[in-house]
């Protein structure tokens, strides 16, 4: 009598715990799915250094144009470069980076503001930048300071092989850390949706290891194939910019922040012929179909908007006239308006309450789920 009993509890708990799992799952599932698009960021990172490496660094400075001409603010934008082209000894245009030998756009002008430069560019920087694990000491002009809301883009290019991307020539990236770093900005939600592009040889193979939901990727080329550069500026003295950022930079030209055009449209866009390899796109992890998806998801911003229950009234030529209003009128309408205020504040408080109390469940919900484990253990060790 007492075995069946004491596995009769056993059996209640274990489906109380598994209740209580499957409701905790499908809240955060349900939660995941109605997050709301809030912002937009974006990491761009140049890894090489050296004067023959220029247009790894003019890649990077025109995506930084583009993003910025489309809307996202440089307060939401991390660029990382690894050389200071612009003050090189060897640069017959000082403090100019040109990404066409017409030299018409200067793309390191007053207005760039680099995040990490030089030696700071490295890969435990770079792992930092996704993962949020940053010293006390750096500044948040220096963080992505990303949300579960955020569509972020990660833009990277250099030199890189089989698996790898390198940094400066003296370490490398691997494929197993990129998908461990995203993993973990999923895991925190730090991101809704993410799009990563690369431009460097075998590109493609960086994105092997990807795993986690909502992750779209983009390379120059695949595995086994080099990515090339588009022409030489015979004044600089190397090649300015790469076959696959020429052309992306082409399409966007077309385009400002509210134009329509979709990521298929984009992907469509990249001739094999023209690239000289072969453009990758891993598009298994990304729940939206790319038709439906503009491009301004990523490489734009998100405009902020007030909704009203009702249409602002224009005054007539007749009402808009100056008129003059007795004092006493006045204060009752002050007193009237101070009392719409306090109302006001007193239904956002009750908001807030209203928050705090699910916070609260969701609290006392896994508080449950921690006190429970050791009943379903004491139960069945004594049934």
């Amino acid at each position: 009598m007492y075995s069946w009993f004491g596995s009769k509890n056993s059996a209640m708990v274990m489906v109380m715990v598994l209740l209580l799992l499957l409701c905790s799952y499908n809240a955060y599932s349900v939660s995941a799915e109605t997050t709301m698009h809030t912002n937009n960021w974006a990491v761009l990172v140049c890894t090489s250094r050296f004067w023959f490496n220029y247009r790894h660094m003019a890649n990077t400075l025109s995506l930084y144009r583009t993003v910025k001409r489309l809307g996202i603010p440089d307060e939401r934008i991390i660029l990382m470069l690894a050389d200071d082209m612009a003050c090189n000894a060897r640069n017959k245009y000082p403090a100019q980076v040109f990404n066409n030998e017409n030299h018409r756009l200067n793309l390191y002008g007053d207005n760039v503001e680099v995040d990490y430069r030089g030696y700071e560019v490295t890969v435990e920087n770079f792992l930092r930048v996704l993962t949020g694990r940053h010293q006390t000491a750096v500044p948040r002009s220096k963080r992505l300071l990303s949300d579960e809301g955020s569509h972020i883009l990660l833009y990277m290019t250099g030199h890189g092989g089989d698996e790898f991307l390198k940094f400066q020539d003296s370490e490398e990236l691997q494929s197993h850390d990129l998908a461990d770093a995203v993993k973990q900005m999923k895991e925190k939600r730090r991101f809704k949706e993410l799009l990563i592009m690369v431009d460097t040889c075998q590109a493609a193979t960086l994105f092997s290891q990807l795993r986690s939901p909502g992750v779209l990727a983009i390379g120059s080329s695949k595995k086994g194939e080099n990515s090339y550069s588009h022409h030489l500026d015979s004044d600089v003295g190397v090649s300015v910019v790469d076959r696959f950022t020429y052309y992306t930079l082409a399409f966007f030209e077309k385009l400002n922040m509210y134009d329509n055009a979709s990521l298929s449209s984009l992907f469509t866009s990249y001739n094999p012929n023209l690239l000289m390899s072969n453009a990758y796109y891993r598009t298994d992890l990304y729940q939206r179909y790319l038709e439906e998806a503009p491009v301004t998801t990523f490489f734009g911003s998100v405009m902020e908007t007030i909704h009203t229950d009702s249409a602002y009234r224009i005054l007539s030529r007749r009402n808009s006239q100056k008129v003059k209003m007795p004092l006493q009128q006045s204060v009752d309408q002050d007193e009237r308006r101070s009392l719409t205020n306090s109302e006001v504040q007193e239904q956002t408080s009750d908001t807030t309450k209203e928050i705090e109390n699910i916070e609260n469940v969701d609290s006392l919900v896994n508080y449950g789920l921690v006190i429970m484990l050791p009943v379903l253990v004491i139960s069945t060790w004594i049934s």
